[in-house]
């Protein structure tokens, strides 16, 4: 935008010097010409007052003091054919003055100036005055010169002047497109300040609106969250009772424990939903996270007969992720293996180091693969669930400076990579 403000105040400059210098160039050409016309043509008529009466040597002598002196040389043609002064061809326009016309004609290599003068008795006496090229063009270069300075010093006080509104005006526009990016960044408190001309104050005032009307809508559905969430405490009460009364057992034991894990999961759904999102990120050990929710869901593999293959890095592993994100993470890509293949499909887990800091969580299945090409988009899914649960792992992974990709596994099934990256320095 300031590139093209200055092309534009250029261009519009440029047009109206051109406009202004260009008649004033040819007006100082025209005016040089005319005076040194005017000087050769007063020159010449010193000459006609001893031209109408004078003697032949008195003529001459006239002539010669006048060529004497610096000026432009001047000769005198005689009524009898002999020329006086400076030698000079007998041109056209000497012709014709001997009519009795005085003129000015073009010559070569100037012009020059006749005046032609009427004897008593022996005819007309021609003058001549010579008026070189270079003294018709006497002081225009300067004078040219003096112009293009002008012209030049004119252009580059506008630049300056129109860059100076442009910086101005560009810094009001970078500073509500860094609001706007503040904003996308999860900054709610960014605020735009109303400064500039009326349009971009209007400007500012909408961002600033939209930026408001976003923070209230956000809180009202973290609310709206944490609300429906507290809910659920009553029938997990009722059910983790339930689970109490139950005879000690294996199976009594795991529900037990199940019950724990979702009372947590509500726990930590009214955290997060009550939480501001530009709070600082989390950061865990992902190799002992990985583990114990492997661990976790090792049971019921056994029970379905799954053969569970784990390759995992040592600890510590540290990633930019919260411990209670990476744990819903694990949770709902290991939920989708038990929930979308047969019971005794085989899945493989592997953990590994990210290059530059993070970590790599790669799950495979010996499945179906995925049933519907956008699965990892939030809402769509193959199958009978949410389609909430690769959305949630994407989003995690991506705040924490990562990716997943989905793909399908070497030997069939799906390929789930997820990529954490590394923790606050």
């Amino acid at each position: 935008m300031r590139r093209r403000l200055l092309v534009l105040v250029a261009s519009m400059v440029s047009l109206a010097l051109v406009a202004f210098l260009v008649p004033l160039a040819l007006l100082a050409l025209m005016l040089a010409a005319d005076r040194a016309t005017a000087d050769a043509l007063v020159r010449a008529q010193s000459l006609v007052p001893v031209a109408s009466v004078g003697t032949g040597p008195a003529l001459e002598l006239a002539v010669e003091q006048a060529n004497g002196t610096n000026g432009h040389p001047l000769t005198v043609f005689l009524p009898t054919g002999a020329v006086l002064g400076e030698p000079a061809p007998r041109s056209e326009a000497v012709r014709l003055a001997f009519t009795g016309r005085s003129l000015t004609a073009q010559a070569r290599g100037g012009r020059e100036i006749l005046v032609a003068v009427a004897g008593r008795s022996a005819g007309t006496t021609v003058i001549r005055a010579f008026v070189s090229d270079a003294d018709l063009t006497r002081g225009v270069r300067r004078a040219w010169l003096i112009l293009a300075l002008v012209g030049a010093g004119v252009l580059a006080v506008s630049l300056l002047v129109a860059d100076r509104l442009a910086r101005s005006q560009i810094r009001l526009i970078t500073g509500i497109a860094r609001v706007s990016h503040r904003l996308a960044a999860g900054d709610l408190t960014a605020r735009a300040p109303g400064e500039g001309p009326e349009e971009l104050r209007q400007v500012a005032g909408a961002l600033n609106h939209l930026a408001e009307r976003i923070r209230v809508l956000l809180a009202q559905e973290r609310e709206a969250v944490a609300d429906l969430s507290h809910q659920l405490r009553t029938p997990l009460t009722v059910l983790r009772l339930e689970a109490e009364g139950l005879p000690e057992s294996e199976q009594a034991t795991r529900v037990g424990a199940a019950v724990e894990s979702m009372e947590r999961m509500v726990t930590r759904v009214i955290k997060e939903a009550r939480r501001a999102r530009h709070d600082a990120p989390g950061e865990c050990d992902a190799a002992r996270v990985v583990a114990e929710r492997l661990e976790h869901w090792s049971m019921l593999a056994h029970d379905q007969d799954r053969l569970v293959s784990q390759e995992l890095t040592d600890p510590p592993l540290p990633v930019g992720v919260g411990e209670e994100a990476l744990t819903t993470c694990v949770d709902a890509l290991l939920e989708n293996v038990f929930a979308h293949t047969p019971e005794g499909t085989d899945f493989e887990v592997r953990l590994s180091a990210r290059p530059g800091g993070g970590a790599v969580l790669l799950v495979t299945d010996r499945g179906p693969g995925f049933l519907h090409p956008g699965a990892a988009t939030r809402g769509v899914s193959g199958a009978s669930s949410t389609g909430l649960g690769l959305d949630i792992v994407r989003r995690t992974a991506e705040r924490s400076g990562g990716s997943m990709t989905l793909a399908d596994g070497p030997a069939g099934g799906a390929r789930v990579t997820v990529e954490f990256g590394p923790g606050p320095r």
